[in-house]
């Protein structure tokens, strides 16, 4: 649907059908090519109706010319996934095969098997054969097996099985997706933040992606030396003044900045969004002489300082950090951009983990501060209800910039429901709506000396959502918490009088985790907050916490908080190896024992 921004195409997903290999005069082999191969073809329909990559195609699925039944065809297979560019492999079969003959072998692909589960040939049989030679192997694979007994002639795919599929090859193309990708600093470290302090090595070798460091001065030498597109520039700088609205100033009178300073800070921070987005991928329409500013630094995912040397001299950020995580700009709706203010690189990494997965625009935002029902009451006089009640309160989540202005909720689906669409299914008229939900106020600048514009919206929608946060832990290594719950729509007297308890001018959601009561981090929202490793948190629309598990088993990287419902989790079957009463502890056990995908 979109041009791709980055250099190396995108991952493909290669099936192989794998068939008994005994040919004889009962024809064993001959019996189940139909049947083997319309597996195959079903998982192809399947990837390629329901997946698609971050610009918005469907997945590309290529099959084995032929059916695996021997050692030949799948050196055969081997040699033409190579030259497809195959990344992540998908082994079918209903019936008994020879294992080690025909399972794939190739150490970089990331691999699943579905058995289909019939009476009439050992399908199972031949999935856990071959899923304990993997495991013998150190080549872990994920196993795929439905609950339910199908007759041999039934064709059609049972949910679970769908479910299964779906979910290992969406977390495999995110992951193969950031191999040989870039994450871009623009600075440094921000106030100390050590979520901003780069660890190349884990960049590296959990994620394949390189780190590219530009020190801010760049973007002052492009607009200082005319290194951007002019013509996309006044593009932009007419779009802005005509769809972005300026809001209240809430500085004080003698630090305000005038109106003719202001309109100066408008041209600066959409200068200053083009050149950031230019950093990124390049620009081919720079002017001449320009050549190796054109070809940018191939990032993926980038993240801004800002705070404090830029900030209490120039304006800040918060408008492109905004508008390029957002669905859309002056050019219309686009894939959206990951852009981590303060130049957290492991909350930006975050928001880079759900977008490969759900093609939705993130939000950045501080885990702030925790509302109980007493002190909602107390403060406002208002009772909470629904998800924030069942939750014993809800957290306060606000930072200024980074956040998607598709957060504020005001696209609707067919039922009326706020809702942050795919970036593709984004229209002209959610954009506008989301605009008019928005406006961008004069930085405060206690925070901001150099001025600047903040967007500020409210949620307004219960939508549901999940938090997460990537965390490094000295002698342990990266770390994942995943929270899955709802933002919460409060009356606006009731958000406008807690909302100014903190700055009035930054997009503000209610957030209230799903908690069961029982003692752990999920007892309350409070123990959520109390649990929680860090001073941010990457949100995304939906319940998808599923799919984050998934793709952090892959990158072998441990979760160590989560409510996902266990029936969902879906990791490798040798995981079981290492534990099935604590499988928390299981996945420590074998992220630990694989060790770093790219290492």
């Amino acid at each position: 649907m979109a041009k791709s921004r980055l250099i190396g195409d995108y991952p493909v997903i290669g099936i192989r059908p794998i068939i008994d290999g005994r040919r004889g005069p009962l024809k064993v082999r001959e019996s189940l090519e139909d049947q083997t191969m319309n597996m195959a073809k079903a998982a192809k329909a399947l990837f390629e109706e329901n997946l698609r990559y971050s610009n918005g195609e469907p997945v590309k699925v290529v099959i084995a010319d032929t059916t695996i039944g021997r050692v030949a065809e799948a050196a055969a297979c081997a040699a033409k996934f190579k030259k497809e560019g195959v990344d992540i492999t998908l082994s079918v079969t209903p019936c008994w095969c020879y294992g080690s003959e025909t399972m794939d072998m190739d150490p970089n692909t990331i691999k699943g098997v579905w058995g289909f589960n019939a009476t009439e040939r050992p399908g199972a049989v031949y999935l856990a054969a071959v899923l304990a030679a993997h495991a013998q192997k150190g080549l872990p694979a994920f196993g795929i097996y439905g609950k339910d007994v199908q007759d041999a002639d039934d064709t059609s795919m049972p949910d679970d099985v769908k479910e299964k599929l779906l979910r290992f090859a969406r977390a495999a193309v995110a992951v193969a997706t950031m191999r040989g990708k870039s994450y871009l600093q623009i600075g440094s470290t921000c106030m100390g933040i050590a979520g901003s302090v780069i660890d190349p090595d884990f960049i590296e070798e959990y994620l394949g992606m390189r780190v590219e460091s530009v020190d801010e001065v760049e973007i002052i030498r492009r607009m200082s030396e005319g290194i951007y597109d002019e013509a996309e520039f006044q593009k932009a700088l007419a779009w802005t003044k005509a769809k972005c609205k300026e809001g209240f100033d809430k500085n004080p009178e003698f630090v305000r900045k005038s109106d003719e300073q202001k309109e100066k800070d408008w041209e600066f921070v959409v200068k200053m969004m083009c050149i950031i987005k230019d950093l990124m991928n390049g620009n081919e329409n720079l002017p001449a002489g320009c050549e190796e500013e054109m070809v940018g630094h191939n990032a993926i995912a980038a993240g801004f300082q800002g705070q404090r040397q830029w900030t209490d001299f120039y304006p800040n950020a918060d408008f492109a950090e905004a508008l390029l995580n957002t669905s859309f700009d002056w050019e219309g709706t686009r894939e959206p951009y990951i852009l981590a203010t303060e130049n957290d690189v492991l909350n930006g990494i975050g928001m880079l983990f759900m977008k490969l997965l759900t093609n939705r625009p993130q939000m950045f935002a501080d885990v702030r501060t925790h509302w109980s029902a007493d002190a909602v009451k107390r403060v406002t006089g208002y009772d909470i209800e629904g998800k924030a009640k069942d939750a014993g309160g809800f957290i306060h989540l606000i930072n200024s910039g980074a956040c998607c202005l598709d957060a504020c909720g005001e696209v609707k689906d067919e039922n009326g429901n706020g809702i942050m669409k795919e970036w593709y299914n984004v229209t002209a008229e959610d954009a506008d709506k989301i605009l008019e939900a928005t406006t961008w106020n004069a930085a405060d600048n206690g925070y901001f000396r150099g001025g600047g514009y903040s967007s500020r919206f409210l949620t307004r929608a219960e939508m549901p959502a999940t938090m997460i946060r990537l965390n490094l832990v000295k002698g342990l290594g990266p770390v994942l918490q995943i929270c899955e719950g709802w933002t919460v729509n409060l009356p606006d007297e009731v958000s406008d009088t807690i909302w100014k308890r903190t700055d009035y001018t930054w997009p503000c959601t209610w957030f209230a985790p799903r908690c069961d009561g029982k003692d752990g981090p999920f007892k309350s929202a409070y123990d959520l907050m109390n649990n929680w490793g860090a001073n941010h948190g990457a949100i995304s629309y939906g319940h998808i916490g599923a799919d984050i598990i998934t793709m952090a088993s892959m990158l072998r990287i441990p979760v160590a908080l989560h409510n996902v419902p266990a029936e969902k989790i879906f990791r490798p079957a040798v995981w079981g190896a290492f534990g099935t009463k604590d499988a928390e502890g299981a996945d420590f056990r074998a992220c630990e024992n694989y060790g770093p995908l790219y290492k």
